[in-house]
């Protein structure tokens, strides 16, 4: 395991919201797109290995990350805050199939021939001027066939008055999406709560994708 290290500025209290999510399961959009990739493999299409390279972009404490190394993943653990990591690598993990990386949306590379990307209610937290970047770079990194697993965030989202958080419409979603297979995309819209209690208006697009060939 490797680990690198860049300044970042002070955002929400992640410390606070990964207490909070202490204990869920994997997101549905990444069990969605492992189901899909498992049952292609085992039908012999796609042309690569039944499990393979994956980077989890705002691993978080790790609750998709865990799943990925469950299943035999070699995975590149990404986050933009140290407490991540801190609460990630005391999970019972097999870290010689683990590798973390600290670094901000808006400085993203990403190593080629990445078989998953999962990036869970994370893309949303990357400003707007440098979200184009940040796709380019996940579109790009992805081998064909490789699979696209995260939420974006759409324009009815309370959080929308936060102008360094990026938010989309379904058209832009779907444009975004075209160099994908879409295998799932579910507009999700309605009043709730956050992880800390919060009340707040959701406006999700989950998506689970494959690049095409």
């Amino acid at each position: 395991m490797t680990q690198t290290t860049n300044s970042h500025d002070s955002g929400p209290n992640w410390a606070t919201y990964y207490q909070a999510v202490t204990g869920r399961p994997p997101r549905e959009t990444l069990l969605k797109g492992l189901e899909i990739f498992e049952k292609g493999q085992k039908g012999g299409h796609g042309g690569i290995a039944p499990t393979g390279f994956a980077v989890d972009l705002g691993c978080g404490d790790g609750r998709d990350t865990v799943e990925l190394l469950r299943r035999g993943w070699r995975v590149l653990a990404i986050d933009g805050e140290q407490k991540a990591f801190d609460r990630l690598l005391d999970r019972p993990i097999d870290r010689d199939l683990l590798e973390t990386q600290l670094m901000r949306f808006e400085t993203l590379t990403l190593p080629p021939a990445i078989d998953l990307i999962n990036a869970s209610f994370c893309l949303p937290f990357c400003p707007p001027t440098a979200f184009p970047h940040l796709w380019q770079t996940i579109v790009k990194s992805l081998n064909p066939g490789g699979f696209f697993c995260a939420q974006l965030f759409g324009e009815r989202d309370s959080w929308t008055v936060y102008p360094d958080r990026t938010h989309h419409t379904r058209q832009e979603v779907e444009a975004l999406l075209k160099p994908f297979e879409v295998e799932w995309l579910d507009e999700e819209e309605h009043p709730g709560v956050t992880a800390m209690g919060e009340e707040k208006y959701w406006h999700i697009f989950h998506i689970v994708a494959r690049k095409k060939s």
